[in-house]
């Protein structure tokens, strides 16, 4: 029996709501808290409420089955990108972007456009990562919060029009939606970029200036500069492969996370990436699957019907739920506008910080993004550019209700 709506939550939602509340109070021990909510909520559902798998052990077992190729995906990408990141920026092509980018705000501001370009046939994980690169590069390591958060903002706008630039739009594409649908949610994120890309880089530029000439004497390490190439390609090559020839089998293995890691390992020879940065990168890792596997567990079995201003709620829902699952209910609903549908999951989650992969594997290049309260206060401009996105998209083109999908993600 689907579960409707309720004035009053369920408890798994009390839950969670306490979880994100002790990791926004408490960052300093975000991977206990985390973790210990899993435990918990877990616990509450094995005693007392049903996964959408079963009962008990049992249907905790299912879940868990269901939620592994994610959670693995996922973890290789962190790992694999927080490796790219650092060999990316010893390429030292970073270090030469002043002399083509402009020396004031502007140059911040074509940066990010730059990582918007980039998601969009790129995982956003990806993205975030080179961009979180180039910012340290061309300003000094002095990164304003804000333009952290406008970096996330960024490749997940990139993203949100393209069927291969993100999860939630590549359920789209598998469920069956026409990419064209899915491409007018770039009008939401393009005009969002400019609403929250301007302040940010006007931020960052009071906070720390953009370096106005590369050093002397910089090289560009070609050998570097061909391996990200190479790993970059091979995941862009599996990503369109697997979900256009065999996406029937791709919730069976985490294909993405392996081509990265292998195309990594496989170049070592050339280039030996970091590997002291790994304990890092799998310590935030660990804390955002267990996030994503509390997220997982909430009994959303039912939406609100299907209309703009559901849409317009999925975006904010995304900042703080996992919004595979939600994608994956709106497919099975149907009824939605699917280039609506792409913008909201797609950059919602660029709210808060751990709202999206992409903002979790760059707190994990910069720590002092993991404070909920300075994401708010210094990246309020990303909650602003994604209302008036989504206004201006239903202004000039109107919510136009799609159909359910035959075969739909989850159906």
């Amino acid at each position: 029996m689907q579960r409707p709506f309720a004035l009053v939550p369920p408890v798994e939602f009390i839950l969670f709501a306490l979880v994100l509340a002790g990791v926004a109070l408490f960052h300093a021990h975000a991977m206990r808290i985390a973790l210990g909510g899993a435990l918990a909520i877990a616990l509450y559902k094995v005693l007392w409420s049903p996964f959408r798998a079963g009962a008990g052990l049992p249907g905790l077992a299912l879940h868990l089955q269901h939620e592994t190729v994610i959670l693995v995906n996922l973890l290789l990408l962190l790992l694999g990108f927080a490796l790219l990141a650092d060999l990316f920026e010893k390429s030292k092509v970073p270090a030469i972007l002043p002399r083509y980018l402009p020396d004031d705000w502007k140059g911040g501001f074509v940066l990010l456009v730059s990582v918007f370009v980039l998601s969009s046939f790129l995982d956003n994980i990806a993205a975030a990562m080179i961009g979180g690169a180039m910012a340290h590069t061309v300003f000094r390591g002095r990164v304003h919060i804000g333009y952290l958060a406008a970096i996330v903002a960024a490749s997940n706008g990139g993203g949100a029009g393209s069927v291969v630039g993100d999860t939630t739009t590549t359920m789209m594409w598998i469920a069956g939606v026409h990419p064209l649908d899915v491409l007018e949610g770039f009008i939401g994120a393009g005009i969002a970029l400019f609403v929250f890309g301007i302040p940010a880089a006007l931020a960052q530029q009071r906070h720390a200036p953009i370096e106005k000439d590369p050093a002397p004497g910089i090289r560009i390490d070609p050998a570097r500069v061909a391996i990200v190439a190479f790993v970059l390609v091979a995941a862009i090559v599996v990503n369109i492969t697997i979900n256009t020839r065999y996406a029937d089998v791709s919730d069976r293995f985490p294909f993405l996370g392996a081509a990265v890691c292998i195309a990594i390992l496989v170049s070592a020879a050339l280039r030996a990436p970091d590997w002291s940065l790994l304990p890092g990168a799998f310590k935030g890792s660990v804390f955002l699957l267990s996030l994503v596997l509390c997220a997982s567990m909430m009994p959303v079995e039912r939406l609100p019907a299907a209309s703009w201003q559901t849409a317009l709620g999925l975006g904010f829902l995304s900042a703080v739920f996992d919004n595979i699952p939600l994608t994956a209910l709106a497919l099975k609903q149907g009824g939605y506008d699917w280039g609506f549908l792409a913008y909201a999951v797609g950059f919602g989650g660029s709210m808060i910080w751990f709202g999206s992969s992409a903002g979790v594997a760059l707190s994990n290049m910069y720590p002092e993004a993991r404070s909920v309260g300075r994401w708010l206060r210094h990246g309020w401009p990303i909650a602003v550019g994604y209302v008036v996105g989504y206004l201006v998209m239903l202004a000039t083109l109107g919510f136009h209700p799609g159909s359910t999908l035959k075969g739909s993600v989850g159906g």
